[in-house]
């Protein structure tokens, strides 16, 4: 796998089609340092979307300073285990639901292969769907038209750029990233300069304190917003790195590149949200379309360029993890025709954000806390099997259901299993009509049941997160050295 490869090392190479799926990267092709994680990281990150973020924190009933706490803990958190799982990377030179097998066997990894083929897909329609609203309300705003002809023809321009730079491949990724981040980087700043009049402190600071529930809720809400969404493909970048790259320096620029820029646009968000009620509630129906409210005319269309080039570039990237995870989950088809796949979905889950859904930020909250309850399980399984392991992966038993990582264990399934079912049992999504179902157990465990204090404070990630790391510790430490004890070893 070439391309990504000289994409880090920025050397230059004639675009192609990249063709390779689930290839191992051979030691002679590995290159670069750890600092080099801070480009493609920081360019997944640097979206206009994470102004919105403020807004949803805001939403949980909080103050600004609690919401800015919840929000520093949140990110950072939440990619300080992205950089974890990407030291995995380096250990193996395979994608991230590749390097999975190790913990749950070669076809026991198609179960959290599909739930992170799923988040992927999801998170690229959410994004394809705010880039296409974001367009039709900039053409609204300039009296060019908003109306479904204008959503058609942004759906296809965005669905299209996002679909082309999946199948290429990694090098035209890593490559449109560089211009994304220094386009979106500038016309931010500039968007920042141009509504900081909008920012009243005397009404930032009367918001209201909110409890510790709803505090927590907020805190979980921007772990599955950013590092967990992600931590499912943090070793995709990583396995470019030779294997004597330090796994600090690995940890420390992944967690910074992929933290700072979520992290300045957040305090801006909150202030704006909080210095208006209707900015605030606006931002639930179109998060970035609302942000145009308060700009010039005369910036509309760089701001449209900017909210489209942020959002395509974090679409183009999940594309291309999600056609990594459907290979991985055992659909033998070509790695390209995987990402077209994914983008029929996508298009699809679009069309549904934008023409039929009567709001965006019940959906969108009830789909991070779903899936990021399983997610979090995976997680915290993998970071525990790292932890574990003293050795670099075996590369070629990866593949084979006969090697040493087994083919279908049953205790990292059961164990995700379990950790699922507490977490759901943990967690509510009332404004999403198809998953009231959740929150089963905030009754019998005293948490005041489905409209208590607790019902929002989206215990069951934390939960899954634990079990999984805690569970795997306990029962699985005995079979990992079993495992490295193997002849032949690395």
């Amino acid at each position: 796998m070439t391309d990504a490869r000289d994409s880090l090392d920025n050397s230059p190479r004639q675009l192609q089609v990249e063709t390779h799926g689930l290839d191992v990267i051979g030691d002679a092709e590995r290159k670069g340092t750890p600092r080099t994680l801070f480009w493609p990281w920081f360019g997944a990150n640097v979206s206009i979307l994470g102004l919105s973020y403020g807004a949803f924190a805001l939403g949980f009933g909080i103050s600004f300073w609690q919401a800015l706490i919840a929000g520093v803990i949140g990110i950072v958190f939440s990619f300080l285990l992205c950089g974890f799982v990407a030291v995995a990377g380096k250990r193996g030179s395979a994608p991230t639901m590749v390097l999975s097998r190790a913990a749950y066997g070669v076809r026991g990894n198609r179960l959290p292969s599909v739930i992170s083929w799923v988040l992927t897909v999801g998170w690229e329609t959410v994004l394809c769907a705010l880039a296409t609203l974001a367009t039709a309300t900039v053409f609204d705003r300039l009296g060019w038209g908003g109306g479904t002809g204008t959503q058609v023809v942004a759906l296809i321009v965005v669905a299209g750029l996002t679909v082309v730079g999946g199948v290429m491949g990694f090098d035209v990724i890593m490559r449109l990233q560089t211009l994304i981040t220094v386009v979106t980087g500038v016309l931010t700043v500039v968007y920042v300069c141009l509504v900081a009049d909008h920012i009243h402190w005397s009404a930032v600071s009367d918001i209201p304190a909110g409890s510790a529930q709803e505090f927590i809720g907020a805190l979980v809400f921007m772990m599955t917003g950013f590092g967990l969404g992600w931590v499912n493909a943090a070793a995709d970048y990583s396995r470019y790195l030779p294997r004597t790259s330090s796994s600090r320096g690995v940890i420390g620029w992944t967690t910074f590149g992929a933290s700072v820029a979520p992290l300045l646009l957040l305090v801006f968000g909150l202030l704006l949200a909080g210095s208006s009620t209707g900015l605030n509630a606006a931002v639930a129906a179109d998060p970035i379309g609302a942000l145009t409210t308060i700009l010039p005319t005369w910036f509309l269309v760089p701001f449209a360029v900017v909210a489209v080039l942020g959002l395509v570039g974090g679409a183009v990237l999940d594309i291309y993890s999600s056609g990594l995870a459907l290979l991985s989950a055992g659909i033998r088809i070509p790695r390209p025709l995987a990402a077209l796949v994914d983008g029929v979905l996508m298009i699809a889950g679009a069309v549904y954000i934008v023409f039929f859904a009567d709001d965006f930020l019940g959906p969108f909250m009830g789909f991070l806390t779903t899936l990021g309850v399983p997610i979090a399980a995976w997680c915290g399984i993998m970071l525990a099997d790292i932890l574990l392991r003293r050795r670099d992966y075996a590369e070629p038993d990866l593949y084979r259901p006969d090697g040493r990582y087994g083919d279908v264990p049953l205790t990292p399934l059961l164990l995700t299993l379990v950790a699922t079912a507490v977490g759901w049992g943990l967690v509510t999504n009332s404004t999403a009509d198809w998953l009231t179902w959740q929150g089963y157990l905030l009754e019998p465990l005293g948490l005041g049941g489905k409209s208590g204090a607790w019902a929002y404070a989206n215990l069951g990630v934390l939960a899954a997160l634990a079990l999984g790391f805690l569970g795997t510790l306990t029962l699985r430490r005995g079979r990992v050295r079993e495992q490295e004890a193997e002849v032949g070893a690395v």
